[in-house]
């Protein structure tokens, strides 16, 4: 366990004093709580995958080094459940983060270098993904300085009034601590959640790192150790910036398919009006556009860049998405000047990647993969060109007629023309990276000779195509009926970002008569299919009179739940009426022939709505039984 040095006060006689004992005990005692918290105040910009270990490793160099007493500021001495101990390591936690987050001036600190304990190999670590709210507060966090939200996150997750809270950031280092808490004012108070799992940086989920990458790494290694063991020297390979490869790595091996693939003269294009004849309207079918098509020397770097990424590529990709090189020559679907990049798309039947290069010759390339094996029509209409400022550019397909864009969450304001040049539209605003809370969900509408489609950006190179509809029976979500039906679940899509997902269905599954005539509550669940198959995710949401969103009252990750395998659902929640009463609400589809809560909750009902009188904070089990005998349970 590592320790940083922290130059002490002057000790006052009436300050407590706290040994290293004392701090070890209360760290061990309250290391979750300690990492929760250097969580939270950690700069989003790390990622999630970074904050997590550098959580850890500042809770575990909070202890002081040698065994000689440390003084407890005053403010701070009734630490958690008055210990003077959880106070002291609390304060060189709090020191550490705002250290982590702040500007470089000189040498870095130690607490802004990436930790050298703990270290995870082959794995990327994250907490679990909380719902629709506690993305929304993740963002509006995001937007503040470190001391607000260590401001935030002091008034909330330990109680402190805000004199106290003042004083510990002076201690900690903040430089305006009244600024800091007027900065967190402007958050709202939704101190709950920050116990969720979403922050809860010792409950991790774990997935591979990029294994097709190690792979790569590992034989270039073991070709260069045997290099080096018969010839005895280096070979150093001079780097030409943007020379014949450009940014890809070193050539490793020579394979004639590998060779093949990464000629720009065997690329795979398709004519204008290839699309009108084709069997299929999929990406196969989209022409070669763009002004650098012809451009040899570009498609040659971003095919290179493809089978083999230098260091200093930027490479990202969707869950379930191999990285590696085409198996042969892949289809073109766009080289051309985008802003200040020069963009190439290209096509392998499986995967999109999108290679991107800085127009002004610098280094900074970046390599996207998406998987879209199977799509068809709609999901293969529109691929992210550009995102700038944002903004969104899509890349639509050859059969798009027109494209608009309209607010999710406003489904009587009408739809706006985009202008479409060559296949690509006009910027429009994307919610997939916007910070702050959720007052609008901007998404892509196009019509072509099927129909209308809404789709929406994901964060990912293939928007996700919305419909509305019971399972196995889904349509999309145009016509006011179906628009209205997503408007209060529209936020709920933030979710969902970056999961390689295809299209979400929103699923208004039952309506229910709300006690004491408090009007009428809508239920529906929202499920996520990826193009992987597994890792949907089912979001049971309820909506009441009045209310701008959904809540989500349960989830579930990967399984059949309200899926076209499974067309069932049963959800419940505490809720609690304009006339002060506690009630347990449930409902299930109309195929439900009775509803049963058990636990600290008892009542039943036949049909597919439930209504008990509760008390706050009282907790049940649900079962149900459809018409034709089988039994559910209900969502958690």
């Amino acid at each position: 366990m590592q320790s940083q040095d922290v130059a002490p006060r002057p000790t006052p006689a009436s300050d407590p004093v706290v040994d290293v004992e004392q701090a070890e005990a209360a760290l061990v005692e309250h290391y979750p709580r300690l990492v929760r918290i250097a969580y939270l105040v950690l700069p989003p910009g790390l990622g999630r995958g970074r904050r997590v270990l550098t959580a850890h490793a500042l809770a575990q160099r909070a202890l002081p080094r040698g065994r000689a007493a440390g003084p407890v500021i005053p403010a701070q001495a009734n630490g958690r459940d008055g210990d003077p101990g959880y106070a002291f390591v609390r304060l060189r936690v709090l020191r550490a983060a705002l250290e982590a987050g702040g500007k470089r001036r000189g040498l870095p600190k130690r607490s802004q270098l990436p930790p050298l304990l703990p270290q995870v190999w082959g794995l990327k670590l994250f907490p679990r993904s909380g719902g629709a709210d506690e993305l929304a507060l993740d963002q509006q966090l995001s937007a503040l300085s470190g001391p607000a939200r260590a401001a935030y996150v002091l008034r909330g997750l330990e109680k402190l009034p805000d004199g106290d809270v003042r004083r510990i950031l002076t201690e900690a280092g903040a430089a305006d601590a009244d600024a800091a808490l007027r900065a967190a004012d402007r958050v709202p108070a939704r101190y709950e959640l920050l116990t969720s799992p979403e922050f809860d940086a010792c409950s991790l989920q774990a997935r591979p790192t990029d294994l097709m990458r190690r792979r790569q790494h590992t034989k270039a290694a073991l070709a260069a150790a045997a290099a080096i063991a018969v010839c005895g020297a280096l070979v150093a390979l001079p780097g030409g910036g943007w020379g014949p490869d450009g940014a890809a790595a070193p050539v490793y091996a020579q394979n004639p398919a590998a060779e093949a693939a990464l000629d720009p003269g065997r690329l795979v294009r398709v004519t204008g009006s290839a699309w009108e004849s084709a069997a299929r309207t999929d990406f196969s079918a989209w022409p070669a556009r763009g002004d650098l098509v012809d451009d040899d020397g570009l498609l040659r770097r971003a095919l290179a860049v493809w089978a083999r990424p230098g260091e200093k590529v930027r490479l990202s990709f969707t869950p379930g998405t191999q990285t590696g090189g085409p198996a042969g020559p892949p289809q073109l679907l766009y080289a051309g000047t985008v802003d200040n990049a020069r963009v190439v798309i290209l096509y392998d039947g499986l995967r999109i990647a999108r290679y991107a290069e800085p127009k002004d010759g610098t280094a900074g390339a970046a390599l996207d993969f998406a998987r879209v094996d199977g799509a068809s029509g709609a999901e293969a209409a529109a691929i992210v060109l550009d995102r700038a400022d944002g903004n969104v550019r899509y890349l639509t397909a050859p059969w798009v007629r027109k494209a608009a864009e309209r607010d999710l969450m406003k489904p009587g304001a009408g739809a706006m023309d985009l202008t479409v040049t060559d296949g690509i539209t006009s910027p429009l605003a994307s919610p997939a990276t916007r910070p702050g809370a959720c007052t609008s969900w901007n998404v892509l509408q196009l019509t072509d000779d099927t129909g209308t489609h809404v789709l929406s950006d994901l964060g990912e190179l293939v928007p996700a195509r919305l419909t509305t509809g019971r399972p196995a029976k889904e349509k999309d979500a145009t016509g006011s009926e179906a628009l209205h039906a997503w408007a209060p679940y529209a936020c709920s899509l933030g979710a969902v970002r970056s999961q390689g997902v295809r299209s979400v269905n929103a699923w208004r599954f039952a309506e229910q008569e709300l006690p004491d005539g408090s009007g009428t509550g809508d239920w529906a669940c929202t499920r996520a299919e990826t193009w992987r198959g597994d890792g949907s995710q089912t979001l049971a949401q309820f909506h009441t009179p009045g209310g701008a969103y959904g809540a989500v009252v349960a989830k579930a990750e990967g399984g059949p739940a309200c899926g076209p395998r499974d067309p069932h659902v049963l959800a419940g929640v505490l809720w609690k009426s304009e006339g002060g009463h506690w009630y347990l609400l449930a409902a299930g589809g109309r195929d439900t022939a009775s509803i049963r809560a058990t636990g600290g909750i008892s009542g039943s009902a036949r049909g597919h709505v439930l209504a008990v009188r509760a008390k706050e904070g009282a907790q049940a089990e649900l079962e149900g039984t459809l018409e034709d005998g089988r039994s559910i349970s209900g969502l958690r």
